[in-house]
């Protein structure tokens, strides 16, 4: 992987990241695709309509269904999708958690039973990477602790003691893999965990930061935590960050979030929300969000949004993707989630631009202005 910081405008970055498959300019939303797809959405999609760099997928449900193997005998995640630009696949060691009645950690890893058929697993910090291998992705993240906000200062103490451990296990046993053949084109990013609370923060970001990861990231927030507590410790946690490696905010989150967070100088963004709200009848745009729903817009001749040059927009009126949705017509959910990532991508796109013109802070104002409207 290479990495160069093109400009920055105060702690803002714009910056450009080459991988084996793609090379992709920050700041980069990366739409999810959890099961090796972004739901209502095809690799065409991607590639010629969104022209999207990166995706990211999820080890935990990839793992159960079909299964990493099944994902390496079909040619990896690109062969087996289709999808030839780069991957980024989570740990799993959230999903682990969040959908298991019965997830565990212990020093070791994470015990969990499958929310598919019941089945138990155990994720340790090896075999995630294991799975990562079989799922052949450009970046991997490694298993952290995660820990449910609000913790106590017991818990996220040792919170940080297995991640910094299981982060030194995970660097050792992919310089190790490496060095026998596999894994020579992957990259692996080290998670900062810590709640909000400053001390901690600051405590796993020096341990993990010390070690020579490809990248790292933010975890553990947008878990219902105040904006303004998100901001404050995504602001405390990246000047304790490599400048010369890539930030990453896991699962974050609305616009203004990205806005508010490239200010304060995250690189990569991932996050349901785009194609999630898209599916609910929520639809981005340059002026809020609208709820397609509404019956005000049953007549409706314009665009989703007038200012947006998407798929969607460019053919459609919001009268005829209002008819698609209480119509429970499928079409519905993929223009809508075009829309909506069109939109997110294009906000990054127009980021970057702002960046590397120093004018960042007044593409924020303009971009708040416009949704006081």
């Amino acid at each position: 992987m290479r990495f160069t910081v093109d400009a920055t405008d105060g702690n803002a970055r714009a910056c450009t990241l080459t991988t084996a498959h793609s090379t992709i300019q920050t700041p980069v939303f990366m739409p999810v695709g959890t099961s090796a797809v972004v739901k209502a959405l095809d690799t065409v999609d991607m590639t010629e309509v969104l022209d999207t760099q990166i995706i990211l997928a999820n080890t935990y449900h990839l793992y159960l269904r079909p299964g990493d193997r099944t994902v390496a005998k079909m040619g990896k995640l690109h062969g087996f999708t289709g999808y030839d630009r780069s991957f980024l696949t989570d740990s799993g060691g959230f999903q682990a958690f969040s959908l298991s009645d019965i997830a565990k950690a212990d020093d070791e890893g994470i015990m969990f039973r499958s929310h598919i058929d019941g089945s138990k697993h155990y994720f340790t910090p090896a075999k995630v990477l294991d799975i990562q291998y079989n799922l052949g992705s450009d970046i991997m993240m490694i298993l952290d602790d995660l820990v449910a906000l609000p913790a106590t200062k017991k818990r996220l103490a040792l919170s940080i003691d297995r991640t910094t451990r299981w982060a030194k296990e995970s660097i050792a046993y992919h310089r190790f893999k490496q060095e026998h053949g596999t894994g020579v084109e992957q990259n692996i990013f080290a998670i900062i965990q810590g709640g909000t609370d400053p001390e901690f923060r600051k405590l796993s970001a020096e341990a993990l930061c010390a070690v020579d990861f490809d990248g790292f990231a933010i975890g553990g927030l947008s878990v219902g935590e105040a904006n303004q507590a998100m901001y404050d410790t995504v602001e405390l946690t990246t000047p304790l960050m490599p400048e010369n490696k890539p930030r990453y905010l896991m699962g974050v989150g609305t616009p203004e979030d990205l806005v508010e967070n490239i200010e304060r100088g995250v690189d990569m963004f991932d996050c349901v929300m785009p194609t999630r709200n898209a599916r609910n009848g929520t639809l981005f745009t340059t002026f809020g969000k609208i709820n397609i729903k509404a019956a005000k817009f049953k007549e409706d001749a314009r665009p989703i949004d007038e200012a947006c040059g998407c798929y969607t927009c460019r053919r459609y009126s919001r009268a005829y993707l209002t008819h698609l949705y209480r119509a429970r017509e499928l079409t519905y959910f993929r223009l809508a989630s075009l829309h909506n990532l069109h939109y997110y991508l294009t906000l990054m796109r127009q980021a970057r631009e702002a960046i590397l013109q120093g004018d960042y802070a007044a593409f924020k104002r303009d971009f708040y202005s416009k949704r006081t409207k």
